[in-house]
């Protein structure tokens, strides 16, 4: 059995996930206590990804990283190297199309959290920054890990942006769910029966363990 494809989409599964965490939770932060007019509009396009074929967003992303586009070009200046067909641009479209994923289970824990907590941080000296670390995150621990564990699986099964910005190469773009696509296009079921087999009892035991933890938190009573 190859493992390089599992391998693979486990690196690309916890380097999007931190990734996500990083860039989520400022976005989060901004949406739940942001009055700028811009913030429907924002909100609308991390959602996008939620309502787009997978197609049409590799589409884009393709266009934006090939060796003529913006980002491409940027990336070429920065690292002397194509963007697309490799791992980081795997990790940037896992980034933009699990952004929603993550970004709303966080909005919806950071607003659960009562402004009186932080109003009473804030006149004890506390400044936005000390606020958001001591009292905000602490607060909303089972939102992190919900939005976390969600971006995880989320990245784990992902088929149309993968492979319209990476393509199938062995070892470097070819992940989990493009090598059950080629077994079942070469007839080998069998081999397509144990990975897509194992994918659906690990996201599966992840969901379950997502709905555990969020029930005893109260995160969806909220």
């Amino acid at each position: 059995m190859d493992w390089s494809p599992i391998i693979l989409t486990l690196q690309l599964a916890l380097a999007s996930t931190a990734l996500l965490m990083v860039l989520g939770i400022p976005v989060a932060l901004w949406l739940v206590g942001g009055q700028s007019r811009w913030r429907t509009f924002v909100h609308a396009v991390v959602a996008l990804p939620l309502v787009l074929p997978p197609t049409v967003l590799g589409f884009y992303l393709l266009l934006w990283m090939s060796p003529q586009g913006w980002l491409g070009r940027l990336w070429a200046l920065v690292a002397d190297q194509s963007l697309v067909f490799s791992f980081g641009g795997l990790l940037v479209g896992s980034v933009v199309y699990s952004m929603p994923f993550v970004v709303q289970p966080l909005v919806g824990a950071f607003s659960a959290v009562p402004k009186s907590a932080l109003e009473a941080a804030a006149s004890l000296g506390a400044s936005p920054v000390d606020r958001v670390f001591s009292v905000l995150l602490p607060s909303s621990r089972p939102g992190l890990i919900v939005a976390a564990v969600l971006g995880f699986a989320h990245t784990l099964g992902e088929f149309g942006v993968v492979l319209m910005i990476g393509g199938n190469i062995p070892s470097r773009t070819r992940v989990l769910s493009i090598a059950i696509y080629e077994h079942v296009e070469a007839q080998d079921y069998a081999q397509a029966h144990l990975l897509s087999a194992a994918l659906v009892g690990f996201s599966l035991l992840v969901l379950l363990l997502v709905y555990a933890r969020a029930g005893k938190a109260g995160v969806w009573s909220r």
